[in-house]
């Protein structure tokens, strides 16, 4: 069985509002246990935290119950995967010494289930029919590059740095409601990488909108926006298992608090 889990961000405010973020996302994680550690992984999908500015020898105090709880389970031999989001691309070594998770800085091709997969935050992929989107697409690399990280934490230590961050996301971010625009721009990219090549599993979150799409060249699923829904998605389980011959299908699901319910439930249709 894979996981996968996006856009937790962990941090948004209220303060509240991140706690039972957390503890859900821990609930959840728990649940599938036993599936992940005997032969099954975790993908992170990227905005795990709603900012990210690790220091080499600082790291922000959020999340420690997620963190420790994958850390238990890397130290047991799980395979956990963290795709950065744009919200916390500038990770220095946490993840991977500490914590014992594999940390993907670009996208990512691997199998799954006999599906050739794709696996990407999904931000980037800006159509260039607004300036806005031109201006994204140039910027994104300098922000993420790592020299960039380097001359941040080096002009701006500690809290002074983590502020700034905080206060450009108070300013110039967004409620996180689905925002159809970016939902249109994420859709398209995974379709178009569908038709490209080979691939038939494109996996990318960051629009805020879970999906299933199935088309003549493949799958394109986004987990959704587990801040504001709680919504996930999972490849093969022992609740979910095919029939003989047909193949593992990705299903949406979403965390009532105590159980994972199919989006297509009569049960979630008034949630």
């Amino acid at each position: 069985m894979t996981l996968f889990l996006s856009d937790l961000h962990l941090g948004r405010e209220p303060d509240a509002a991140t706690h039972e973020a957390e503890r859900d996302a821990v609930a959840l994680l728990a649940a599938h246990e036993r599936e992940v550690m005997e032969g099954g992984r975790l993908v992170l999908v990227g905005d795990v935290f709603h900012e990210w500015v690790e220091y080499k020898h600082l790291a922000p105090k959020r999340g420690l119950r997620l963190l420790g709880l994958l850390a238990n389970w890397c130290d047991a031999g799980a395979e956990v995967h963290y795709l950065v989001g744009n919200r916390d691309p500038w990770h220095v070594d946490l993840m991977e010494q500490e914590v014992g998770v594999v940390l993907h800085r670009g996208a990512w091709r691997t199998e799954i289930a006999g599906w050739s997969a794709y696996i990407a935050h999904g931000d980037g992929f800006e159509p260039p029919d607004r300036a806005i989107s031109r201006f994204t697409n140039r910027l994104q690399p300098l922000v993420r590059h790592p020299h960039t990280a380097r001359l941040y934490r080096t002009l701006l230590p500690g809290d002074t740095g983590f502020a700034l961050a905080r206060w450009v996301s108070r300013t110039f971010g967004t409620s996180g409601e689905p925002d159809p625009y970016a939902h249109r721009r994420v859709t398209e990219a995974a379709h178009d990488l569908l038709r490209a090549d080979d691939t038939d599993l494109v996996v990318m979150g960051h629009s805020h909108q879970h999906a299933l799409d199935e088309t003549p060249h493949g799958v394109y699923l986004n987990p959704g926006y587990w801040f504001g829904a709680r919504t996930f998605a999972r490849i093969g389980s022992v609740t979910d298992a095919p029939a003989p011959g047909e193949a593992v299908r990705p299903q949406l699901l979403r965390w009532t608090g105590h159980a994972a319910l199919p989006l297509t439930s009569r049960a979630l249709a008034t949630a």
